[in-house]
């Protein structure tokens, strides 16, 4: 198992230098990947495909696109060129998004995520692959007249999905890599999500997914202060209903209570229950919360659980 940490979501963007030297400190740290969030400001694939040839040796991703007010052929583009520039070390995460973002910011209406996830994928698949498609769905069509490969973007695009509903898990076993669950805690991972995506990719004749689990979490001797932050911090994700279910089904009230949050042993114990559940990786986000001194603390332990990790597991810990 490998670990890493998420450097801009959809909140919070730092000037790209910044986030640079940033990516510097955790690769430095023995982090093996970054991730980007996707919003409304940054390209989260051209962000990555910055910081991953500023930074060699670090895994770069995107998590994650919304799969409304986009096209396979574009996506694939950006993701193709963000590998090539990276030497094969970015990795595309994609989401369904969410009705309130999908109909107010693009002004579409929010109707059969699941499908057009299905036909996203399927059509994304070919691309990545094969530079080529010749897709015809219900929702959309993607066709390449001239081919559309770009020039060193090998190995294919790793494609994730975050993926935690049961109809979006069984259509990520079958058509993607992996999955990007997010405030899923170790029993929601356990008992629902996991054995569901593995089943389908399973039945799909795929390979076992990867589980990237993106967790909030710090290292801090003030535990009240970084939880009063993260209250705050996550509070956006209490009102969306996918959430709240996998809130509920890892036993939490609210998005802050997800968050892992304590000294060093803590924090490792939190770690290994995500292991425990199925996690192939972990993903700190919210790192920031604290301060400059409890990120350098939280970095320095994953970069220490990774090289520890990596070596039980029989990893260099540089394998996507």
């Amino acid at each position: 198992m490998t670990l890493g940490v998420v450097l801009s979501t959809t909140t919070r963007q730092l000037p790209i230098d910044d986030t640079v030297l940033l990516a510097q400190e955790a690769r430095d740290a023995g982090l093996h990947s970054a991730w980007f969030g996707q919003s409304f400001a940054y390209d989260s694939p051209s962000l990555a495909a910055i910081v991953g040839r500023e930074v060699p040796g670090l895994h770069v991703g995107t998590a994650a696109i919304p799969v409304f007010g986009r096209h396979p052929l574009i996506v694939s583009s950006q993701a193709q060129t963000a590998q090539a520039a990276t030497g094969g070390r970015y990795h595309l995460g994609l989401a369904l998004g969410t009705k309130h973002l999908t109909e107010e910011g693009f002004g579409i209406p929010y109707e059969r995520p699941v499908l057009l996830l299905r036909e996203f994928l399927t059509a994304l698949r070919g691309l990545v692959e094969t530079g080529s498609a010749d897709f015809h769905g219900e929702l959309l069509t993607a066709t390449t007249p001239w081919p559309a490969s770009v020039p060193g973007a090998e190995p294919p695009v790793p494609l994730l999905v975050a993926a935690m509903g049961p109809q979006a898990l069984r259509v990520s076993g079958e058509l993607a890599d992996g999955i990007l669950p997010f405030l899923a805690g170790p029993r929601a991972l356990a008992e629902d999500i996991v054995p569901a995506v593995t089943a389908a990719a399973a039945a799909a004749g795929r390979p076992a997914p990867r589980i990237v689990a993106i967790v909030p979490g710090v290292v801090t001797a003030d535990v009240e202060a970084v939880r009063a932050e993260a209250v705050e911090a996550l509070s956006l994700f209490d009102g969306i209903p996918s959430y709240q279910r996998v809130i509920a089904r890892s036993g939490g009230t609210r998005a802050a209570d997800l968050a892992v949050i304590g000294d060093e042993e803590t924090v490792a114990a939190e770690v290994r229950r995500y292991r425990e559940a199925g996690a192939t990786e972990v993903v700190f986000t919210a790192t920031h919360l604290g301060g400059d001194a409890d990120r350098s603390r939280t970095w320095k332990l994953l970069g220490e659980l990774s090289s520890e990790y990596g070596t039980k597991d029989g990893e260099s810990g540089t394998q996507g």
